[in-house]
């Protein structure tokens, strides 16, 4: 298996225009995520024929649709690779290139929701971890399997538990390295918010609330301390720098932060809110279709990513989270897509494609599903979205809603209220349905997969 993943690797390479050309790369969830020097060089026709590619997104990277566990392996061989080929230095090349980089096909809105999502984005694992052990801790307690009060339901709802508690601190850090300031200051930040001590404080009459704002305060605070390093690091001695810059910018974020973002977060958390459960409740099945069957195209920029401080934030305000399980619909109305697919096609290479990237579709981790079989497809990607949407509307019929943030898909599951988990399932089900027979009807016929001969 190394063997095949050292193989793959040097054939992105190969196309990619050899190791002189990358000037830096990483990975996420799914995909390798390069930079090349020279995109001239990339030869994107042939990286997307080279077996074990699902998909290529141009965005402000080259990035790669590999899979779920496969990226892992597959960036390790890259980078092996990278550094054997005579010590390139991609730190440096970065550094000297950042100035030349220019965004592509985007709009002030799109790169402030890609500057979100790259603070969320690696948060996700913990979130994950820490959403799936709360949420099966709780289903055991509520099935009764587990006394509530038992040392091991409290061991582990303490160990589930603990990020949400803190997730102020590394949101602050990532936001803060995000900005360009020192991540520490960035945890602080986070801590002006959370800080059970701001209980006693009033200001102008009004009692501080710990966590007033959320995650939204949090940010503003972060990206606002890492403003203010950064300008008054230009203005003090270097020899003073380490004492001054990090004392002055704690100082003045500390004070704006209570007199101006926390009150302010608190407002902009509210109306998001209260905004989307007035939709959900006003807009009903209606809502839950458009929400649905919209977020695929979401998908396919990245920017979904964004929508993690809201699905946080509802969680914080009230309790639990009715907007992801309606989204969680896109992912399942794609399954359904491919299963329709897998069975009316003659391709080998299209089933072979379908085979490698159902397991993860229906764990939650649409993407090989996107870029590798329905997004070139064409018309399955439209269909998926209808069954979506009749998934999503299934799920706000129902109020169905999950405690804490994670994968969609079945993963899903041990998220959802104990007491709503056979409707998510039915909801689930649906979308898959529904998918499988918009796209079998009407979705696809093999004269599409020319690509797949």
């Amino acid at each position: 298996m190394s063997g095949e993943n050292q193989m793959l690797a040097k054939k992105l390479l190969e196309q990619l225009g050899g190791a002189e050309n990358i000037e830096s790369y990483t990975h996420c969830m799914t995909r390798l995520r390069v930079t090349p020097i020279d995109g001239s060089l990339v030869n994107k026709e042939s990286l997307k024929k080279i077996d074990g590619v699902m998909g290529l997104v141009e965005q402000e990277t080259l990035q790669i649709i590999l899979g779920p566990g496969k990226v892992n392996k597959v960036t390790e061989e890259f980078g092996k690779l990278i550094e054997g080929s005579g010590g390139i230095d991609l730190k440096e090349r970065a550094a000297q290139k950042k100035s030349e980089l220019k965004e592509k096909n985007t709009t002030p809105f799109k790169m402030f929701l890609r500057r979100i999502a790259s603070i969320f984005i690696p948060l996700i694992p913990a979130l994950v971890a820490s959403g799936l052990i709360t949420g099966i801790t709780k289903a055991i307690v509520q099935a009764g399997w587990l006394p509530a009060e038992s040392q091991i339901a409290t061991i582990l709802s303490t160990i589930g538990g603990g990020l949400f508690a803190y997730l102020g601190i590394l949101v602050g850090i990532n936001a803060a390295k995000e900005f360009g300031g020192s991540p520490a200051l960035g945890g602080l930040a986070g801590i002006l918010i959370i800080n059970p001590a701001v209980a006693g404080i009033s200001l102008f009459g009004t009692e501080l609330v710990p966590g007033r704002g959320g995650l939204i305060g949090v940010l503003f605070a972060a990206i606002f301390i890492a403003m203010v390093e950064k300008r008054v690091r230009r203005f003090i001695p270097q020899s003073l720098d380490i004492i001054l810059t990090p004392t002055i910018a704690l100082l003045i974020t500390g004070i704006v932060t209570y007199i101006v973002f926390m009150p302010i977060g608190g407002i902009i958390s509210d109306g998001i809110t209260k905004g989307l459960l007035a939709v959900l409740d006003m807009g009903g099945i209606v809502a839950g279709f458009v929400l649905g069957a919209t977020f695929l195209p979401l998908v396919v920029t990245g920017l979904h990513q964004g929508l993690t401080p809201v699905h946080l934030e509802l969680i914080n305000s009230i309790g639990d989270d009715p907007l992801l399980p309606i989204l969680a619909m896109g992912g399942a109305g794609q399954v359904g897509a491919a299963f329709a697919i897998y069975m009316k096609t003659k391709k080998a290479r299209l089933k072979r494609a379908i085979g490698g990237s159902l397991p993860s579709g229906m764990l939650g981790i649409g993407e090989p599903l996107i870029f590798g079989v329905t997004l070139p497809l064409g018309r399955p990607f439209l269909t998926a979205c209808l069954g979506a949407g009749i998934g999503g509307a299934f799920q706000a019929y129902f109020n169905i809603a999950t405690i804490a943030v994670g994968v969609s898909g079945l993963p899903l599951t041990f998220l959802v209220h104990a007491h709503q988990i056979v409707l998510y399932l039915i909801g689930l089900l649906i979308a898959y349905v529904a998918g499988f027979i918009f796209t079998y009807l009407v979705g696809f016929n093999d004269k599409m997969a020319g690509e797949f001969d």
